[in-house]
Order: structure tokens, then C-alpha cells, then sequence
């Protein structure tokens, strides 16, 4: 039997490592901003409940470690709660408090303090990769097939081992690392490839099998396959200013990757199953961390992009929210009354913590826990 000391050591302080220097990122985004923007910080706290401990700077913040780390707030002069709701006494202010106060703020500083936040997350996720292909290396290897699978989309289609690729769907694809990518999210539908064999172009047409696969954790779903291979695994490290720009290109393919299947689970095409929580990031962390340093910074700067990203669906209690409503008010050139934001708080909460359970459910099943509780009554 698994000990606590073991769960502990092997998933919960990876887990506890990566969230908390995630939501630090996300968090002094938010505080680096205000304070640049002369608003007065309170509390920077990581993790959310009762305080562990924490200090206070010469600037009257109380920097804090809460005992849940599932999160972060910075709360700023004015605000009522985490979420930055204002207090009753926003509208008593003197003319020096609004001075500080984030409410009083004109809207286009309230919108950069937001977006800091998301902004800071991607930012560290390009510094991270930035650095691991600078020193580590990047995946790259060359777009050439070296074997195919039988009876495969891509064996039906004519192509040979030798065949280069170049582009798939008109998109350019410098390494087989990029095919992958683009075809593990088709749905069945025709892909056209452009080709090199023995140096003449060639063009086809073909619809990737969807097949069931199985990641790096041991999960299994469903995915595009053309059926090649590649029998060269390459590691290409890059000056300093070539690592910035394919870290930056490495960042913008993984948000467009998880906001096209992000809209398959909306549309149906795809499992809403692979939707994961708290406990599906712990057990990755778990395992990224036994792969080694570099496996354990790889899915930290994927957990930034993906907080970054989550934070920005203009959904009321996140980020996107608040900038929506922010958006709305320049437009309008007022804000939006205190009963049509009162609502939206209320909704993004629903959808929150509906978004929450509903992922929490599915890590329950992945983790076979589910199954396990039903053994005692069956």
C-alpha cells in the first residue's frame, strides 16, 4: 500500500512547486502593474484561506503563504474581496485614496493591471522555453518520413518512407514535431499534403484515421493519425535570439492548439472527458518530476500558457471578464451598473465552480478512484 509520505513526495509537493510559482508569475504580473499605475497593493497572497505565514513591506503590503494552494489574489486599496469587487467606502474616498484606489483609476489602467496577470504568464512561458532551447535544445527533427504503418491513411495515400513534407493544409511544416501537432487534432476530415519525392512536388489529398492514443501519463483519447514515423529524434539548441523566437512560436502553437480543442469539446467533436482538474495536474506534475529538471520546467511553462489563456475567456471572475466589463465601460463611457455586474459575478461563479466540479468528476474517473469506491458495493 502507497503511504502518505510517498503521495506526498511523489505528486502533492510537485504539484505544490509548479501551481505556486505559476500563480506567483500571474499574481506580481497584477502587483507590478498596479504599483507602476501608483495603486496601493494590500495583500499578495499565494493560496487562498488562512494564513501560514507572511511579512509586510515598507510599501504596507502583506506578502502571505495561505494554506490551500490552489490559487493566488492580489488585493488592491478599495477592493472588497480577492475578485477586486469594490467596497461600500469606494465611493466615501477622499481625493488622496482614490489616488490609490483601483476603482478610481481611469479604465485604461484597470484594463492593463488585469491583462498583466495572463501577460506575465506567457511571458515566463517564453523565458522558459527560451532557455531550454538555448541550452537544452528543441525538439526538431526533420519533416521526412522513415516508416509507415500498414493500411494507414498515409499507406492508402501513396506516401513512401523518404517522401519530405512540407506543408499540411497550406501551413509550412519545418519539423516532424509540427505535423504531429496539427494532425493529433483532426476530427477525420481531409488534409491536403504537400510533399517532395526524390525532389519533385507532389500533392495529396487524404483524411487521417482517428484513432485511440495513449500520452506520456498513461491517458488515453481519441486523435488524427496519418500512420509515419520518424526515425530521427533531434535536439537543435538556438543562439539566444533564435530561442526567443521559436519559444515565441512554440507558445502561439500551444494556445492555438488548446483553443481548437477547447472548441471541439464545445461543439461536441470531442471528449469533454479530457477536461482535467487539480488532481490530473498533480499526478502529471508527479510524473513530470520523476522524468527530471527539465520535463518538470517543460510543464511549468505549459501550465503558464494554459493559466494565462484560462484567465483570459472573458467569463466574470477571471480576468477576460473584468476586461469585458472594462471594455464595455469604454465604450459606453460609464460602467455597467452595480446590479448588471452583481449578476455577472454571480453567473461567472456558477460557471466557475460548475467548471470545477464537472473537472474534478472527470480526474475522479481517470484516476480510476471512482471505479474503485464502486468495488465496496459491487
Amino acid at each position: 500500500m502507497i503511504s502518505l509520505f510517498h503521495l506526498i513526495q511523489q505528486y502533492a509537493l510537485p504539484f505544490v512547486v509548479v501551481i505556486s510559482i505559476v500563480v506567483f508569475v500571474h499574481e506580481f504580473g497584477h502587483y507590478w502593474i498596479a504599483r507602476r499605475c501608483g495603486v496601493r497593493v494590500l495583500i499578495f497572497s499565494i493560496g487562498f484561506g488562512q494564513e501560514i505565514f507572511g511579512w509586510d513591506d515598507k510599501h504596507g503590503t502583506r506578502w502571505k503563504v495561505s494554506w490551500l494552494p490552489l490559487g493566488g489574489y492580489v488585493k488592491m486599496f478599495g477592493d472588497a474581496d480577492p475578485a477586486s469587487s469594490p467596497n461600500e467606502a469606494v465611493h466615501k474616498m477622499t481625493a488622496k485614496e482614490k489616488k490609490v484606489a483601483f476603482y478610481h483609476q481611469n479604465v485604461g489602467k484597470r484594463m492593463a493591471i488585469v491583462v498583466a496577470g495572463p501577460a506575465f504568464n506567457y511571458l515566463f512561458a517564453i523565458l522558459i522555453l527560451s532557455f531550454l532551447f538555448m541550452f537544452q535544445g528543441q525538439p526538431y527533427s526533420p519533416s521526412d518520413v522513415g516508416s509507415i504503418i500498414e493500411n494507414s491513411a498515409a499507406a492508402k495515400a501513396g506516401i513512401k518512407p523518404g517522401d519530405h513534407i512540407v506543408a499540411v493544409d497550406g501551413s509550412t511544416m519545418e519539423r516532424f514535431e509540427d505535423i504531429k501537432r496539427v494532425i493529433i487534432l483532426n476530427e477525420g476530415t481531409p488534409v491536403a499534403i504537400d510533399l517532395e519525392r526524390d525532389g519533385k512536388p507532389l500533392h495529396l489529398t487524404l483524411t487521417p484515421d482517428v484513432v485511440s492514443i495513449t500520452d506520456h501519463f498513461g491517458g488515453t483519447h481519441k486523435g488524427g493519425r496519418l500512420g509515419i514515423g520518424s526515425d530521427k529524434l533531434e535536439y537543435k539548441q538556438w543562439p539566444p535570439l533564435q530561442a526567443v523566437e521559436h519559444a515565441v512560436i512554440e507558445t502561439r502553437n500551444l494556445t492555438a492548439s488548446t483553443l481548437r480543442a477547447v472548441g471541439q469539446m464545445i461543439i461536441g467533436t470531442r471528449g469533454a472527458d479530457e477536461l482535467g482538474g487539480v488532481l490530473r495536474i498533480a499526478q502529471m506534475s508527479g510524473k513530470v518530476a520523476n522524468d527530471g529538471l527539465v520535463s518538470l520546467i517543460w510543464f511549468m511553462g505549459m501550465i503558464s500558457i494554459n493559466l494565462g489563456l484560462i484567465n483570459l475567456f472573458p467569463v466574470p471572475l477571471l480576468d477576460g471578464g473584468h476586461l469585458a466589463f472594462y471594455a464595455i465601460e469604454r465604450l459606453k463611457g460609464k460602467p455597467l451598473s452595480p446590479q448588471a455586474q452583481e449578476i455577472g459575478a454571480r453567473v461567472g461563479m456558477i460557471l466557475v465552480v460548475s467548471l470545477m466540479v464537472f473537472a474534478t468528476w472527470n480526474d475522479l474517473v481517470y484516476l480510476k478512484v471512482i471505479s474503485y469506491i464502486r468495488g465496496f458495493f459491487s
